[in-house]
């Protein structure tokens, strides 16, 4: 099989930057006591939404407490299923559309967050929620939402993207427009103190995917038109600057949470550069390993943290051709690089880094050990492929064989540099 072709190196020549965020950010532990407050100064009937097993614990049952102490009526919804299906967000618009609710809580992981932001929109718009598939179908507003992360990784607290799982299609589809922007955001790192480290592991692994992918993704130098419609305009300067802030926290603050998962400093500075991650991605946009995790996430059932956190050592070594001095700088961030060395090999002491850092929080070392067999890895490249919302972002062309070639790698677990 030949070497996939390397494009030539995009540039941000536009010297663009682009960021959505929402309106407050509150950060720090112990932070959640101020959300009465904040939901408080937007609306007086919440719809907390999150999922069974939050819904049992004390934390829980003190932010209920303080919600109706500001006089607000509470409603709740706790039945949020990992991977968001399609049937949490119909069901949920079908009990509350009459409700007079006027804010929505999303408290918990990703899914949480992403099932409140998408039913706000759904909620005030009405139709179906397969009516807003893709970028900027959403009509008008949707009721405010204020966004309450739980685990460190998944960056959905500050991202107007919601993903959900439609079972007749058997596929994961994104709703994509500046209206699911959260209205404020809480984020308290004490949260995360009773994750368990499978969990950490996850949502960990999909931060700094997140972050990597950000700082590597395509600069495509969008036109006026462009940067209206389009939710992804590729790397640019502010997400960038996110992106570093990120890499230099989570480089650390990883490794340590493996042995000592009761660190509030390396929960913290977790938590803060899965925000940074939501940030970068909010414009720049995932790229490779996300486009291939999902269709192994359907076949693996493997939880997408661990899938995308398993494929990034071997996405980055496909684009590392493309992206040497974006890699060689991840290598200088993670104190790994000698920054008077040749910059090829202080990108590849980042990729090392990364590799190590994964490895440390228990990712699979391939793909093989998420369940993914040899035969499936066709009907895995032919439905990555069509994933180009993800794939666009890529810094080096991704065609059904060049990810082919990554899958092969990956279930070979063959680390060598392309």
């Amino acid at each position: 099989m030949s070497t996939p072709m390397i494009a030539p190196r995009s540039v941000n020549e536009l010297g663009l930057g682009l960021v959505r965020q929402p309106r407050q950010v509150l950060f720090g532990p112990g932070q959640r006591r101020q959300l009465p407050d904040v939901v408080a100064s937007i609306g007086r009937h919440a719809l907390l939404v999150t999922d069974a097993r939050m819904s049992t614990t004390v934390e829980f049952a003190e932010i209920v407490a303080g919600l109706r102490d500001h006089g607000l009526t509470v409603s709740v919804y706790d039945r949020t299923e990992a991977e968001l299906p399609r049937e949490n967000v119909m069901e949920l618009v079908s009990l509350f559309r009459d409700d007079n609710v006027d804010v929505l809580v999303g408290l918990g992981g990703g899914s949480c967050m992403d099932l409140a932001k998408v039913a706000s929109v759904v909620l005030a718009n009405g139709g179906d929620v397969r009516d807003y598939y893709g970028e900027f179908l959403v009509p008008g507003p949707g009721v405010p939402v204020v966004t309450v992360p739980t685990t460190g990784g998944t960056g959905a607290e500050v991202t107007c993207i919601s993903v959900v799982f439609d079972s007749e299609r058997q596929m994961k589809v994104g709703v994509a427009s500046p209206y699911l922007e959260a209205h404020a955001s809480v984020i308290d790192p004490e949260f995360t103190l009773t994750a368990p480290p499978g969990l950490t592991a996850a949502t960990g692994a999909d931060a700094l995917s997140h972050l990597i992918e950000a700082f590597t993704a395509r600069a495509k130098n969008p036109t006026p038109d462009e940067i209206t419609h389009k939710l992804y305009v590729g790397k640019n300067l502010l997400a960038d600057i996110y992106a570093r802030a990120g890499i230099r926290l989570i480089g650390g603050a990883l490794h340590r949470l493996a042995t000592e998962p009761d660190d509030l400093r390396a929960r913290s500075d977790t938590m803060f550069a899965a925000y940074c991650a939501g940030m970068a991605i909010n414009t720049s946009g995932t790229a490779g390993a996300h486009a291939i995790q999902s269709p192994i996430g359907n076949l693996t059932h493997t939880p997408h943290g661990i899938g995308v956190g398993a494929l990034l050592p071997y996405v980055m070594r496909f684009n590392l051709p493309a992206r040497v001095p974006e890699f060689a700088e991840i290598g200088r961030l993670l104190g790994v690089a000698d920054a008077t060395g040749n910059e090829l090999d202080q990108a590849k002491a980042g990729i090392v880094r990364i590799d190590e850092i994964l490895a440390a929080i228990g990712i699979p070392a391939d793909l093989a050990r998420l369940g993914l067999s040899a035969d499936q890895l066709e009907y895995v490249a032919d439905h990555a492929v069509l994933a180009t919302r993800l794939t666009d972002n890529n810094p080096r062309e991704l065609t059904r064989e060049s990810i082919l070639a990554i899958l092969r790698r990956g279930h070979a677990g063959d680390r060598g540099w392309w």
